[in-house]
């Protein structure tokens, strides 16, 4: 353990040197990272977004771009990247580069191990950009940047357990404790979305039975009004009039938007996935005892529509519940700009790195210059 000293106060009115305690490297690094700006890529299976952001998490500039097709090979996808980081360096000065990448990455951070939507099997995409760009480059999983990201300037400030999910087409998520984002021995933890939660149940694009992202995430959301759709139940008779029978055209913002509108239906789906969503969060609770969990991904645009119901089936299935302290469930405040603001934040810590090449290579050049000068002037001398 280390710790620094705050000096923050006003002058006139400083109290004595308060002793704050700094648990890990990461956050010791955090500190003490240069205020510079960093490019954030966020990479899903459909956009690729990019943006600058600056110390305090801001957003410079933005750009967004649709994701090369998934059969291409890496390379269309790493030169996409390319195009993106080059073009905001033509505006802004980049001193690193941080990718939140959606699939497995190896404990190194250099490696993307798997992508379910993009065709990287095991690519070393930190080493393949970092040559091309010329600055440090630092890859992540989305989610852990997301997760980093609500924790230094969204819903998760000030905590110091927290455990971030993310509801979209599956479920993601990511683990931090006292500042340090918790990637497991190999690298992947936080696949919370493959636990399994009803044996033989639905079966899931992972191979295995009952995964709980079946049940509580966007896919599961549009699988239920489908069925209800396609069955031509009368509780689907709003949403079908809405499609006008075109059944392939329910997608998740659509179901929400008509549940804000009051469609029954649609609201007793959210609060379906939401109940399964609590039952979720209480085994996590169980195994890891956050202070905290983050709600983030598409699918949380529903909000208190859904959010309301885990809330209510996690204190339902809370282990020990009565006798410990229940954790906090928030909505993550970022929106889709998380994964993008963390991974350029999380650059940062590597910009250092940069800043020092480049000082050091001014150095040698000023080196050089003052002695080709003083020889210069020795043998006009002479």
């Amino acid at each position: 353990m280390s710790t620094y000293r705050d000096f923050t106060a006003p002058i006139g009115s400083r109290r004595a040197p308060v002793l704050r305690t700094v648990g890990s490297r990461e956050r010791r690094s955090h500190l003490s990272a240069p205020r510079v700006p960093t490019v954030g890529i966020d990479i899903g299976g459909t956009k690729v977004m990019a943006g600058v952001v600056d110390a305090d998490g801001n957003i410079l500039e933005k750009l967004r771009t649709e994701t090369p097709d998934k059969s291409k090979s890496p390379k269309v996808v790493e030169d996409t990247i390319v195009e993106l980081v080059l073009d905001l360096s033509d505006r802004h000065d980049v001193h690193a580069v941080g990718i939140g990448a959606a699939g497995w990455v190896d404990a190194d951070r250099n490696r993307v191990l798997f992508a379910p939507h993009l065709s990287w099997r095991n690519e070393p995409l930190r080493d393949r950009l970092a040559g091309r760009l010329a600055v440090p480059v630092l890859v992540d999983n989305d989610a852990n940047s997301a997760a980093w990201a609500e924790w230094r300037f969204g819903a998760g400030r000030g905590e110091d357990h927290l455990v971030m999910i993310t509801l979209g087409t599956g479920i993601g998520g990511a683990i931090l404790e006292d500042g340090q984002v918790k990637r497991g021995k190999y690298g992947v933890a936080g696949e919370f979305g493959h636990m399994q939660v009803v044996p033989g149940g639905h079966r899931c694009p992972c191979g295995n039975r009952g995964c709980w992202e079946q049940y509580s995430s966007g896919n599961a959301l549009v699988r239920e009004a489908r069925e209800l759709a396609a069955a031509d139940s009368p509780v689907a008779y709003g949403i079908i009039e809405h499609v006008k029978g075109q059944i392939s055209d329910i997608t998740g913002p659509m179901i929400t938007e008509l549940a804000r509108e009051g469609d029954a239906m649609c609201i007793e789906l959210l609060q379906d996935i939401g109940q399964w969503l609590g039952v979720g969060i209480a085994n996590l609770a169980a195994a890891l005892d956050p202070s905290c969990f983050v709600i983030g991904g598409g699918v949380s645009a529903a909000d208190d529509l859904l959010i309301g119901p885990a809330r209510d089936a996690f204190k339902r299935q809370l282990t020990g519940r009565g006798y410990r302290p229940e954790a906090r469930i928030a909505r993550a405040q970022l929106g889709p700009e998380a994964g993008m603001v963390g991974a350029a934040d999380l650059a940062r810590l590597v910009a250092r790195r940069f800043r020092r090449a480049n000082r050091r290579r001014v150095e040698r050049y000023e080196r050089y210059a003052r002695f080709t000068e003083s020889r210069r002037t020795s043998q006009g001398s002479a």
